[in-house]
């Protein structure tokens, strides 16, 4: 008896068998992850925080060691980095294989909070997290941009708009703005006219900051009624500013439009990004550790043309690079090679065993 003879008596069960590892190997198959590299995802979160007019050494003194000190406390972290630039800072954590991402991620949010007692008041915004890989090559680069509008105005819808819609999306872990063109109001002073009225620039930054504030005013209370003072003190336009009254000089009122120059821009003017030649924004999307690169990919697609809807017709919102394009090459040749190596397979059994 060999081991062939128990198959050639039993047609039946070896049919049946045969249809089991067939179909074993179909169902293996569909659930084979894709990925550009092995997938060995560390569960990272990197960490931003916004000082603006800080240099970088305020911002590695003041708000990125404070941070820091918060971090290291954290159980299962393995390596943590940061870079501080102007206005910026940068975190990035990196934990065990086996620790939870989403549970790291609440140690995170608790170390942010456990900081904002040291953290500078002036912070526009606290510091924010998010689950990616900053080292995670983007899986979609989009462009916007505009023959009509302000690319400042692009950059607002891009970031109010198109960047919190992208989030949302299943699979994608981080949507970033490139070359940001913010829009800010400049105010520029004269030196001169300051020290002609006598005031310095630290009398102007306590005059900006004391009217363009959005807080509660308080309430009229009455018998039979009561009302809520909802006045909006804050200002966003250049001729907002130039009537705002910093100080008074024999009782006449002295504007800021008349100690120097205020303008309509962005924040930084050293920094945007172009495409062709013109002025564009440039939105970077990238996954979630362990999220299906193509699947993530076809949902942000799917959601493009919903997108365009939303925005004006005079913005043009199209995907300047698919990093999924080798990927699909990819399959596409090892679906080839394995539709040959079956027909190959079956060629030979039937030429040599009939």
């Amino acid at each position: 008896m060999n081991l062939s003879e128990p198959f050639i008596r039993r047609p039946v069960a070896t049919s049946l068998l045969m249809a089991g590892v067939v179909i074993m190997g179909m169902l293996g198959y569909f659930f084979l992850p894709i990925s550009a590299l092995p997938p060995v995802d560390f569960p990272t979160i990197q960490v931003t925080a916004q000082y603006p007019g800080a240099s970088p050494e305020v911002m590695a003194s003041l708000v990125t060691t404070p941070l820091e000190r918060q971090f290291g406390q954290i159980s299962g972290l393995t390596l943590m980095t940061s870079a501080s630039s102007s206005a910026n800072s940068s975190i990035t954590l990196q934990f065990t294989l086996d620790r939870d991402l989403d549970a790291a991620a609440q140690d995170v949010q608790a170390a942010i909070n456990a900081a904002a007692g040291v953290l500078p008041r002036a912070m526009p915004n606290p510091p924010t997290y998010s689950k990616v890989n900053p080292a995670d090559t983007p899986i979609l680069t989009l462009m916007a941009t505009s023959a009509t509008l302000p690319i400042e105005k692009v950059n607002d819808l891009a970031d109010t708009v198109l960047a919190q819609k992208l989030s949302e999306v299943s699979g994608v872990g981080l949507v970033t703005i490139q070359g940001k063109q913010k829009p800010a109001v400049r105010v520029r002073m004269n030196p001169t006219a300051l020290a002609a009225a006598g005031l310095s620039f630290e009398d102007i930054r306590t005059a900006l900051i004391q009217n363009n504030l959005n807080a509660p005013k308080g309430s009229f209370d009455g018998g039979r009624q009561a009302y809520a003072i909802t006045s909006n003190d804050q200002i966003y336009t250049a001729d907002q500013f130039r009537s705002l009254i910093v100080a008074y000089r024999g009782g006449t009122p002295i504007r800021l439009g008349d100690l120097g120059e205020i303008i309509d821009n962005v924040e930084n003017v050293r920094l945007a990004g172009w495409v062709g030649g013109k002025p564009s924004v440039i939105i970077d999307v990238q996954r979630q550790p362990g999220a299906n690169i193509i699947e993530t990919a076809d949902r942000v697609k799917e959601l493009l043309p919903r997108l365009r809807g939303v925005l004006p017709p005079n913005i043009r919102l199209e995907i300047l690079t698919d990093r999924t394009e080798t990927i699909r090459a990819s399959i596409a040749d090892v679906q080839f090679t394995l539709l040959l190596t079956v027909a190959l397979v079956v060629q030979v059994i039937f030429l040599f065993l009939r």
